[in-house]
Formats: C-alpha cells, structure tokens, sequence
C-alpha cells in the first residue's frame, strides 16, 4: 500500500530577510523555524531544506541497510548514519556524504560495505537524490 506524508510551510517576506514555519504535518511531531540565513550562512537555531534532506536520507538509508542486513541473515544489533547536504547559493545542493557506522555480529568489514553500498544504491531518498553525487563512508 502507497503511503503519502505532508510537511507545510509557511513563509512570511522576502527570500533574503523573511522567514517561515515548516510543519510536519503527518506526523505531528512539530513546526520548525527556516529561513534563507540557515541555509546559506549559520543555522543559528533555524532549520533548512537542506537539513531536512539530511534527516530524511539518514534515515532512509539506515531503514534500507539495517533491511538488507536482516534479510540476508546478519542483523545490525546498531547503526550509526550521518548525512552531510552540500548547498551552495547560486548552484543548489552539489553533494551528499553518507557516513556509517555499525555493530553487526558475524559480518567482517568487507561485508558491512557491500551491504552498506546495497543500501545506498536501494535507498528511495538516494534514488530521488541521484541527480548529485552521494558519497558513502563506511567506518
């Protein structure tokens, strides 16, 4: 079954000196101050669509390796993931850096990187990011 989730903002001013509210609507887990500052300065407690691609991809990823180590017979007991979004005004987002960590018992480092790219290459948010490079480091 397709599932849809929904986020809203809401933006008051200009691009340069306004601001808005990102809500989650789906979820209901909160609304988040974004503005222009966030994302091509410092986030100074403000979020940023690029963030919010990192949060996203993150988990997404995660999702897809802990599956793919379960699914072949070794799962993770933890995974650690971190996503790193490029943004650079004028050109857009020029790079994504995933990097994982993990403790999967009876997979040696060699496999936790196969199963790693698998998830990268699986992931649904690395597919709908493609258009930039994703780099992958394993740990």
């Amino acid at each position: 079954m397709a599932t849809t989730r929904r986020a809203t903002t809401a933006w008051t001013g200009n691009l340069l000196d306004g601001g808005g509210q990102v809500t989650f609507d789906s979820s209901g887990i909160g609304t988040y101050p974004v503005s222009w500052p966030a994302r091509s300065e410092e986030p100074n407690g403000v979020t940023s669509p690029e963030e919010l691609i990192a949060g996203a991809h993150a988990s997404c990823f995660s999702m897809a390796l802990a599956n793919g180590l379960s699914s072949a017979g070794t799962p993770p007991t933890t995974l650690s993931t971190s996503a790193e979004v490029d943004f650079q005004p004028g050109t857009g987002i020029t790079g994504i850096r995933l990097v994982v960590s993990g403790d999967v018992p009876g997979l040696d480092e060699n496999g936790f990187r196969a199963a790693a790219e698998a998830a990268k290459a699986g992931c649904p948010v690395s597919r709908a990011l493609s258009a930039v490079p994703i780099a992958l480091v394993v740990e």
